[in-house]
């Protein structure tokens, strides 16, 4: 499906791979945070930076992209910040979740665009 509307300015390439990569290094400190191997950093404060790392990758694709909301990739990435939000209020679920969202990102990522960019919501 072709994309109906994209809004773009010089540098938003560049800043969607920054923000991405930024955001991939959070998840890697979450996941060292979760299974012990980063004691100076706080399961929580882990999840926070994911959480805000996150919410700006989507922010930009929702603007570059506005129909991106009613997509299956869109509503992917609303699942995936509530399972980081519920870890950041459940710590008892923090492993599972964790676990969670590296195998749906993983689906999602590598699913067909023809299914990830297909319209769920009118």
């Amino acid at each position: 499906m072709a994309c109906a509307t994209k809004r773009d300015f010089p540098g938003r390439r560049w800043l969607a791979v920054i923000l991405r990569g930024v955001h991939l290094v959070t998840v890697i400190l979450l996941g060292a945070a979760v299974f012990g191997q980063a004691p100076q950093l706080g399961s929580h404060d882990a999840g926070i930076a994911v959480l805000i790392s996150g919410t700006l990758v989507w922010a930009l694709d929702i603007w570059s992209k506005p129909e991106h909301l009613r997509q299956w990739a869109g509503l992917s990435m609303f699942i995936k910040l509530g399972a980081i939000a519920a870890m950041v209020l459940w710590p008892p679920f923090y492993a599972p979740l964790f676990w969670l969202v590296v195998i749906w990102s993983a689906v999602f990522s590598h699913a067909p665009a023809s299914f990830r960019n297909a319209e769920i919501l009118p």
